[in-house]
């Protein structure tokens, strides 16, 4: 018997350097890693120990014999990928962490961060622990609570991957790290005064924006992006005012990625499911008025090449009162994804999500249930209505082979409507630039070298500006993928302070400076011991209704509870 990952994985890849026989797998130095859709245990290879499990920060680690429901495929899902790959391994101890000691100093190396997601925390994290010497770092953030995404863009109801955030109390705790929250940077204080204050200052602010169809009607009212429909029901407080029209019977989900199917499941989950969750308020009560009994998922191309991954597939087919439909005629594969799946290097992955979706198209609806349509090789050409959304045009695509290589998606005359008062796009995420530091509009990120952010004009790398995370990279990967993106960025980053390359601060900008200029500009600012107060609140909140917490959505409700706290602890 063996350990076997499951669905929650986060990719952080925590459980790596714990294992005594070096057989999870892909770790952040394989090729693999930064596409996987999770990590994976050899079984033939795994000796029971369970300090994996121990280590997971999300709880996805499991001993084989306690596998039930849809988790018992997980013992499979991990044997095949290494039948795909089968383990390099001498099974010797993988517990190497590589630390850098910096050289005694008059001042300590001073970074800032702007932003708390997930990337910034594990840049923080790198820093403090894995650098000897002496390190200030100072994390900033334009709303009073941290962490990013993980509060406000993983779903409801996948509370074990939000336990991520246990990791970053961890960093959060050390006196090296003070937080600045409720500081909008370009607002409160420009790049500018944060490089005179800092050797280094790294850029992990993320990406909220959504990306649009580009199609008439898109703005009609019951139009709207799912990156604002995924903050309006996590609690964020600048969507927390949003209405969304749930009175009809059907909705569309334009795009299939993760967030898709998240938005999708939480539309036509039982609200006294959600109830348990962490779900906001106000987005409880209006589900448990919506009448919406059916969510039409639009992919652009075919069931080989879908965005979505195996493990949230797989979850969608285990929604209780809820049936996954596939068409068997949208599974008729053409010659390039019929070549992919035959094609030796196909991934486990790619091939199981065809069978999954295979498998429910097997399955028989039941009328009086709710579901969840998976539609392929769709794409929207109008959002139809008068004065409101009634319906959105759809064309059928097909697949092509691009001059460079590439599979491409492209519009037939084949055509059809779909009536439907409420349209979601989920075309993907896309970052915003911050005032005085360089961007790339296209791409929706800040250009960078190996985390060293340019001038785009001569390509020249600006010396002490850093990025991590989506903002660096684009949306792509899961939480723990940007741990090793920020672990790469803090690499080049110490590598140029080591060199001396990097400014220090002035001898009029110190710690203790910086704070009183923050106060000056932001008197609303929060530290870490406010934004504990208002965990604690919400907490508090939570188990007196038997839910995790219940969030705080408003940001002068949020710094009462602040100011209540700094008042009673005087």
């Amino acid at each position: 018997m063996a350990y076997v990952i499951t669905q929650p994985c986060c990719n952080d890849a925590s459980c790596v350097p714990v294992c005594p026989v070096d057989c999870i797998r892909p770790t952040p130095g394989d090729p693999q890693y930064l596409n996987t859709e999770m990590l994976y245990i050899d079984p033939v290879t795994c000796i029971d120990c369970g300090a994996c499990m121990d280590a997971c920060p999300v709880g996805a680690i499991y001993p084989e014999w306690d596998l039930t429901g849809t988790d018992v495929r997980y013992a499979s899902i991990n044997a095949d990928y290494f039948d795909k790959h089968p383990l390099q391994s001498k099974g010797m101890p993988n517990i190497s962490v590589s630390t850098i000691a910096l050289p005694e100093q008059d001042q300590p190396l001073r970074v800032a961060i702007v932003g708390s997601g997930p990337a910034a925390c594990y840049a923080a994290d790198d820093l403090l622990t894995n650098v000897h010497g002496a390190v200030e770092v100072e994390m900033f953030d334009r709303l009073p609570t941290p962490w990013g995404l993980v509060r406000a863009g993983v779903a409801p109801d996948h509370q074990r991957t939000k336990a991520v955030t246990d990791l970053f109390r961890n960093a959060a705790a050390k006196p090296a790290l003070q937080f600045h929250l409720n500081v909008e940077i370009g607002k409160h204080l420009s790049h500018p005064e944060l490089m005179s204050h800092h050797h280094a200052v790294i850029y992990a602010v993320g990406a909220l924006r959504d990306r649009r169809l580009g199609v008439p009607g898109e703005d009609l009212p019951g139009s709207h992006a799912a990156t604002e429909f995924v903050a309006w029901y996590n609690g964020h407080p600048d969507y927390a005012d949003l209405q969304f029209d749930l009175s009809g019977e059907r909705a569309v989900v334009v795009g299939n990625g993760n967030v898709a199917l998240d938005v999708a499941r939480i539309l036509v989950s039982d609200p006294d499911d959600l109830a348990g969750t962490d779900i906001a308020d106000h987005a409880l009560d209006a589900l448990r008025h919506s009448r919406i009994r059916e969510v039409v998922v639009l992919g652009r191309r075919g069931p080989v090449q879908a965005a979505y991954t195996t493990p949230e597939l797989l979850a969608l087919g285990a929604l209780e009162g809820v049936d996954v439909v596939v068409d068997s005629q949208d599974l008729i594969l053409d010659e390039h994804s019929r070549a992919a799946l035959e094609d030796p290097a196909a991934e486990p992955s790619t091939v199981l999500k065809t069978e999954l979706a295979r498998e429910y198209s097997t399955r028989v609806p039941d009328p009086t249930r709710k579901r969840i349509v998976l539609r392929y090789l769709t794409s929207p050409t109008a959002v139809l209505g008068a004065g409101h959304v009634e319906a959105i045009e759809i064309a059928h695509n097909e697949l092509y082979r691009a001059a460079d290589g590439s599979l491409k998606a492209r519009l037939t005359d084949r055509t059809e409507t779909i009536e439907t008062g409420l349209v979601l796009r989920s075309i993907g995420y896309r970052g915003a630039g911050v005032p005085g530091v360089p961007f790339d509009d296209a791409t929706g990120t800040i250009p960078h070298r190996d985390g060293r952010v340019i001038d785009p004009q001569t390509g020249e790398s600006l010396t002490g500006v850093y990025t991590a995370g989506w903002i660096k990279r684009g949306p792509s990967g899961v939480i723990g993928t940007n741990k090793k993106c920020a672990q790469e960025t803090v690499k080049v980053l110490l590598e140029d302070f080591l060199a001396g390359t990097l400014e220090g601060p002035a001898s009029d900008c110190s710690r203790e400076q910086l704070s009183a200029l923050v106060t000056e500009r932001q008197p609303e600012v929060v530290d870490y011991r406010g934004w504990q107060a208002i965990d604690a609140a919400e907490r508090k909140q939570g188990r007196e209704h038997g839910r995790p917490r219940i969030k705080i959505t408003n940001v002068k409700a949020m710094l009462e509870v602040v100011k209540v706290h700094d008042t009673s602890t005087r």
